[in-house]
């Protein structure tokens, strides 16, 4: 009788690791008792993950240190051949004595793509071994200090960067981004930025940030088409600073504006709103507020301003919502709203064809904006309208008027989700 076929082993080594990769580190490694020729295959995967997968129960937790020491100490001394991509999500780094061991055997094993997710507890200071990965394409950082040596100036191949609750000096940042020139995706989220950064990246094209909006300066970045602002602190004390914010991204395409965490009291008057930006978003085709009050006279002013700079719009979606208490800093006048209309007469969105409104009252100013929309959209194919909860009666109401509202397009629909 002939011994069954090992079907599994005869598979190319390229199969076996991709097969392997998708499977937790913990996975991985208990192949190793299937057979002598399974044994050392997880030592050669070119790409590890040790993430919550390996700390599932509280025991894990509580011996977390030695289980961590332990695994470390197994990649260091069973790995053979390249790491090329590598991601450490862990609970806490305290007691950990063999993590700047790992970045210095990373850096010697040709990593490329490198996620490191510290959560909570001290910033991890980063060894200068880190700063040696030339190889570096993907790099995502959380609770980190970056302080590198005087001679480091960048990563050449870097292509994607992202930084979460990262310190970093608003020089070396404008440096690291200045200095990577194939960088094309950048996030910065919370970073402890203290300075102004200016921010050169040839060939950027999508970019996030969450944080204090004032201290970034897009200076040249003409591939730019992504963009996401949550501002943390946001303000306009002289006519030309929300024009700052937009002026240097010319080829944006996407754009969303979260205001959920900007109070407008703190935000400045709402005379140094313009009408519109002084250069128009010509390549703008989606549009994205969320979290903005359009009973507050400043956050309506900025979306209104938003929308009129945009004519070549595809797609818009606005999220609305209301002040804790229903208290506000300066309420939209009643002869602002009744000339929301007027303030588009010179404009058409020959291009726009989708619009969404979520939790929508039926207030002035957002059925102004419908009004608007309906009237000046003559591709629309589509307004879909979410009422907020708990506004049922009043939604038939709504509904009623903005069926008797003039429409540009014969072909536009429009969807009221009353439940």
């Amino acid at each position: 009788m002939m011994p069954p076929l090992d079907v599994l082993s005869d598979l190319p080594k390229s199969v076996i690791d991709e097969v392997l990769m998708r499977l937790s580190l913990q996975d991985a490694v208990r192949t190793s008792i299937l057979s002598k020729k399974w044994r050392y295959n997880w030592c050669t995967l070119p790409q590890l993950k040790l993430d919550q997968t390996l700390w599932k129960t509280t025991k894990d937790l509580t011996c977390f240190t030695s289980n961590f020491t332990k695994i470390i100490y197994h990649v260091l001394t069973l790995h053979e051949g390249p790491i090329t991509q590598f991601t450490l999500s862990i609970p806490h780094l305290e007691g950990c004595p063999n993590f700047d061991n790992l970045i210095y055997f990373l850096s010697r094993n040709g990593i490329q793509h490198l996620v490191l997710e510290l959560q909570g507890g001290n910033l991890y200071t980063l060894p200068s071994s880190f700063f040696t990965c030339s190889q570096m394409r993907h790099l995502s950082l959380k609770n980190c200090l970056i302080r590198p040596p005087p001679v480091f100036k960048g990563f050449e191949r870097l292509i994607s960067l992202k930084l979460n609750r990262v310190t970093i000096s608003s020089e070396l940042l404008g440096s690291l981004i200045s200095h990577s020139p194939l960088l094309e995706n950048l996030v910065l989220q919370y970073s402890d930025i203290s300075n102004p950064v200016e921010i050169s990246a040839p060939k950027l094209r999508s970019f996030v940030f969450i944080g204090n909006i004032h201290f970034i300066r897009l200076k040249y970045v003409p591939l730019l088409s992504k963009v996401s602002y949550e501002p943390r602190a946001f303000s306009v004390e002289a006519e030309h600073d929300l024009a700052k914010i937009f002026e240097s991204i010319p080829a944006i395409e996407h754009l969303c504006w979260n205001l959920q965490y900007v109070k407008a009291r703190n935000a400045g008057p709402v005379e140094f709103i313009p009408t519109r930006l002084l250069s128009a978003f010509n390549c703008l085709k989606r549009l994205y507020v969320s979290w903005i009050c359009l009973r507050e006279f400043f956050e309506l002013s900025i979306a209104l301003c938003l929308i009129r700079s945009s004519p070549y719009l595809e797609e818009i979606e606005i999220e609305t919502c209301d002040t804790e208490g229903g208290k506000y800093y300066e309420p939209v006048p009643c002869g602002v709203v009744d000339e929301i209309p007027a303030s588009f007469s010179d404009m058409t969105f020959n291009y726009l064809r989708t619009v969404k409104l979520r939790h929508v009252t039926g207030i002035g100013p957002e059925m102004q904006l419908i009004k608007v929309l309906l009237a000046k959209s003559p591709a629309l194919l589509r307004m879909v309208i979410d009422p907020e909860v708990g506004e049922d009666k009043k939604s038939l109401k709504v509904l009623a008027e903005i069926t008797k509202f003039q429409r540009a397009s014969s072909k536009a629909e429009v969807v009221y989700n009353v439940d």
